[in-house]
């Protein structure tokens, strides 16, 4: 068996993790490979030693890994949906960042974290992911997302006109900054601090959410993921609009239809046997706790 390690490259995921991640395994006769920027960023920073196999790309990750090992925070497992893409391989997020919703294992627990993997104490939580089109070949063969797509106007420019359809169903005339889709996975990101409410990761609901709309009786509204949902933009300007999938953006030219609707496939994250969505959600959200005592 080959377990992956993926990371970025920052003070946060120090050498340490790797060292112990990787004598834990190999005393289970377990390969290990890690990404390359970040192996070469730890022997630069930090002096390690270990002699590691690399990858660089997808297509070497897909060829060797059984499970991928995600040092970092929800932000660095959203990257790692580039290079798992379709091939359905497990991800396990170690929270070495801040808040860590999909990142659920805590650093301090890194080695029971292991003994539980591979000892197969585990489920595969499938969570849904948004595919966009309409955009010509402005992401690649990477159109798809895990929390959110947006649209958003230009920095300086005024707000804009996002004219939505449900099904080719006219629903509403946005008149905002901007306007996000989220996936169950995304209720708790870019939507939850807009206004949006949380959802069950496995509700099989997307999650529209205007940004500081104009006309302040627009609500979010939450709608089937087996729904496609189209938008044509304009503005006062033919400067265009940005959009994005997760932290991956580009710039479109006004009048362009674009179209999202559920992925045809999904991306597995391990949940490791005592772990369970509300604990998590009440532990990141800090509820029920009382700062007076």
């Amino acid at each position: 068996m080959t377990i992956a390690i993926y990371a970025r490259s920052t003070k946060d995921n120090h050498s340490d993790y790797i060292e112990k991640i990787y004598a834990f395994l190999k005393s289970e006769n377990v390969n290990v490979i890690i990404y390359k920027p970040f192996y070469e960023y730890l022997q630069a920073n930090f002096g390690l030693k270990l002699e590691i196999e690399t990858y660089t790309n997808s297509e070497e990750l897909i060829s060797k890994a059984f499970y991928l090992i995600c040092l970092g925070g929800d932000g660095t497992i959203l990257e790692t949906l580039s290079l798992v893409r379709k091939s359905g391989i497990p991800i396990l997020g170690v929270n070495t960042g801040r808040l860590g919703f999909l990142a659920s294992v805590n650093k301090t627990d890194l080695e029971k974290a292991l003994q539980l993997l591979l000892k197969e104490k585990f489920t595969l939580d499938k969570r849904e992911l948004i595919k966009l089109s309409g955009c010509g070949n402005c992401f690649g063969n990477t159109n798809y997302a895990l929390n959110e797509f947006t649209i958003h106007k230009k920095d300086s420019s005024p707000m804009i006109n996002i004219d939505t359809y449900v099904d080719g169903i006219f629903l509403n005339s946005y008149f905002a900054d901007g306007l996000i889709v989220a996936t169950a996975t995304g209720s708790t990101a870019y939507s939850l601090s807009c206004g949006g409410p949380i959802m069950m990761p496995d509700s099989d609901n997307f999650i529209i959410t205007p940004i500081a709309p104009h006309n302040l009786t627009v609500r979010p509204i939450v709608i089937s993921n087996n729904k496609e949902i189209s938008f044509k933009v304009s503005g006062r300007g033919d400067s265009g609009f940005n959009i994005s999938l997760d932290s991956r953006s580009a710039q479109v030219p006004s009048n362009v239809e674009i179209k999202i609707r559920k992925a045809h496939f999904r991306l597995n994250l391990i949940h490791l046997q005592g772990q369970d969505f509300f604990t998590t959600l009440r532990n990141k959200m800090m509820w029920g706790m009382d700062k007076r005592q």
